[in-house]
């Protein structure tokens, strides 16, 4: 009885473990953000970003009405800082169905205001999401 509470316990301690050192992909703050076409789900390499480094947003653009990955269309990713400074990059398709990728660079730290404009196609009017987004103080030389 005591040996199986043990390999019990051991076995939910290892498990905990695995869970908490796993994948820090899936730990990425997510931004979810909806247009009347679309769904964005928005991660970014690191959440909040840091000033003066280059910073790679994903976009997983989804169907509302089908719930469908949307493959081929096109957009932007674009900030505001409240000093009036901007960054912007266009989307480049990447390897998983629906999913874009744009990387920006904020000059300052702050509040940016954040925005996305997609389409399916040039046919077709952009869509635009919105939001604010914290931008941590540029590191000292030599942090990682």
């Amino acid at each position: 009885m005591i040996r199986r509470t043990c390999r019990s316990l051991l076995v939910g301690a290892v498990t905990l473990l695995v869970v908490a050192c796993g994948d820090r992909q899936e730990l990425r703050p997510e931004i979810k953000l909806n247009t009347a076409e679309f769904t964005f789900r928005v991660t970014a390499d690191r959440m909040p970003p840091t000033a003066r480094e280059d910073d790679r947003f994903r976009v997983e653009v989804v169907d509302r009405e089908t719930r469908q990955p949307v493959q081929g269309g096109e957009g932007r990713i674009f900030a505001t800082s409240q000093e009036g400074m901007n960054s912007w990059d266009g989307f480049a398709l990447g390897e998983e169905p629906g999913v874009y990728y744009g990387t920006l660079r904020f000059l300052t730290a702050g509040q940016w205001a954040m925005a996305i404009q997609f389409r399916t196609d040039s046919t077709k009017p952009l869509q635009r999401a919105d939001w604010v987004q914290d931008v941590l103080p540029e590191r000292p030389l030599g942090e990682p």
